[in-house]
């Protein structure tokens, strides 16, 4: 569900301006974690729990895992661009106050057929966090979709940076 800033229903803008995710570790039962993407603020809130904060703009993935006493029952990932003030957003779990979701993937093995596209781009040299939005756009349409997608290449993201240049 896309909101615009006033419908957020959070009261007053975030003060820092920041897209803040709730990390949750509890050893084989929930494990919420940033894949990649540069943390600009880093909170411990207990053993088991920390929050981190993105500046708008930034790139991340969030995964999300949970199992019961019989094994998987949840796992997710989610390619996310932070917003800044007055952009509107789409809400998401433990995300405040939302993000652009680039990226929504649901079961295990396309979350891992995911996990396995940004090795990929790490490989290719690209930090996953700089790789063209419209990319993983691509990655979550093609997976949906029960296809491969692209490789996401040094070429390709040269062509990114000019356009990005370009656009300004």
């Amino acid at each position: 569900m896309t909101v615009s800033p006033t419908q957020r229903g959070h009261g007053a803008p975030r003060p820092d301006n920041m897209t803040h995710v709730q990390l949750t570790w509890i050893e084989k039962r929930v494990e919420h974690w940033i894949r990649f993407g540069r943390i600009a603020k880093d909170e411990i809130v207990d053993r088991r729990r920390r929050i981190v904060s993105f500046r708008p703009g930034a790139i991340f993935a969030f995964v999300r895992w949970a199992a019961n006493d019989f094994g998987t029952v949840s796992s997710r990932i989610d390619v996310v661009r932070a917003v800044s003030a007055g952009e509107p957003f789409t809400t998401l779990p433990f995300v405040l106050p939302g993000g652009d979701i680039l990226l929504t993937i649901e079961g295990w093995p396309k979350v891992s057929q995911v996990l396995s596209h940004i090795d990929a781009v790490d490989y290719a040299g690209v930090d996953p966090c700089d790789t063209a939005p419209d990319h993983w756009r691509h990655v979550h349409n093609r997976i949906a979709a029960g296809h491969q997608p692209r490789a996401y290449t040094m070429e390709r993201h040269r062509a990114w940076l000019k356009r990005r240049e370009i656009e300004g």
